[in-house]
């Protein structure tokens, strides 16, 4: 007996699936998920992709809210689909359709989709990197950011040269340390260790 499968997949933990799950509707017969996961990894080496492929049998169908939901990689993308339609498994995609064997618009599609899917991921990456070049430049010129930081990276919450500074002259650990500042033990640490 076929099963309607789903398969939800989010870059950060601050995400939720439950927009991906609204989209599609429910009344799975199962449901996989990835949070916290970038599509940039490929499908296999997620570990609840790597589930869904465990489980997913000949005759399945799994539904996806988009091709991006796969993967940004388009080799990846592209492969993921031709290994389950390899194993008898035809993929929905919201607003695409339903690819299943046998080459078809709906896989040409797919491939156009997936190799968009990669391009924004480079975007993205391109996006980030100029935004930190800028950082970098407006720091070094007018000594804040963009946004207004005066640091690059995570904001600095105790002076690092006092912390390690007073953590010396007092001999002290470093959970003593971290609650005399009222900064965390990772924190800390890495004020220590620099």
């Amino acid at each position: 007996m076929s099963q309607s499968i789903a398969y939800f997949r989010v870059s950060t933990t601050e995400q939720s699936i439950e927009s991906q799950r609204q989209l599609l509707g429910g009344g799975f017969d199962q449901e996989f998920s990835d949070v916290g996961v970038s599509g940039s990894v490929p499908a296999t080496d997620r570990p609840g992709f790597g589930e869904l492929l465990a489980y997913i049998r000949k005759g399945d169908v799994l539904h996806v809210a988009a091709v991006d939901r796969l993967g940004r990689d388009a080799l990846d993308v592209q492969a993921t689909v031709r290994a389950l339609i390899a194993k008898g498994v035809a993929i929905e995609v919201l607003g695409l359709g339903r690819i299943g064997s046998g080459a078809g618009a709906g896989e040409l599609i797919l491939a156009v989709l997936a190799q968009v899917a990669d391009m924004e991921r480079k975007r993205i990456a391109d996006r980030t990197a100029a935004g930190r070049e800028t950082a970098k430049r407006l720091l070094a010129e007018i000594g804040v950011t963009q946004h207004g930081k005066t640091s690059l990276g995570r904001p600095r919450v105790a002076d690092p040269a006092a912390v390690r500074q007073w953590r010396t002259e007092n001999g002290a650990s470093i959970s003593l340390t971290a609650e005399k500042f009222g900064i965390s033990t990772a924190t800390t640490k890495r004020y220590c260790s620099s």
